[in-house]
């Protein structure tokens, strides 16, 4: 998935969110090393905020990183924005965010045997007792620059031409 948004088709994420889910990358830092890591992330939107599940709850790599800093920058289609981020776990409304989440995950809430549209709030509830909810709010618009894989494209495209001038040569033979 991040090799998808690196070479620039990260506007594709959401051509069909029903089935492929919307898709995120959140870009933290290491909390020990410092290291810099991207994450993919199914997430929803509301407002300037994007909602996304820790699913493995508060052990996940990622979601101690962001919780250390309360700083990311997030990967939408838009481009690249830096954002606070909160866990909202608690917070009143929570539920239906998480619901919401798995919907928006399309295929992968499912691929966990989930039907988020089917399940009661007590079956969602129980379920998800030990995710975390995460907010991002997203601060300032950065760039537009995560696709720095993108100059793969021109010689890609130079080889299929070349490819298929050659099918048409070999075929007037």
């Amino acid at each position: 998935m991040i090799l998808l948004w690196r070479l620039g088709l990260g506007r594709c994420a959401e051509s069909w969110p029903s089935v492929g889910g919307r898709i995120l990358v959140i870009e933290h830092r290491g909390r020990k090393s410092g290291n810099r890591y991207l994450t993919p992330l199914n997430f929803t939107r509301d407002g300037s905020a994007c909602f996304c599940l820790a699913a493995f709850g508060s052990g996940a790599d990622w979601y101690r990183n962001v919780m250390a800093t309360h700083e990311a920058v997030v990967w939408l289609p838009d481009g690249r924005w830096s954002a606070a981020a909160a866990d909202v776990t608690d917070e009143p409304g929570a539920r239906g965010r998480i619901r919401r989440v798995l919907i928006d995950s399309g295929f992968a809430a499912r691929l966990f045997g989930l039907d988020p549209r089917a399940m009661t709030d007590e079956e969602i509830a129980e379920t998800t007792a030990t995710y975390r909810l995460v907010r991002l709010e997203t601060t300032e618009h950065l760039d537009d620059g995560y696709a720095d894989l993108a100059w793969a494209w021109i010689p890609i495209g130079g080889v299929a031409t070349a490819l298929g001038v050659a099918r048409i040569l070999k075929d007037r033979r």
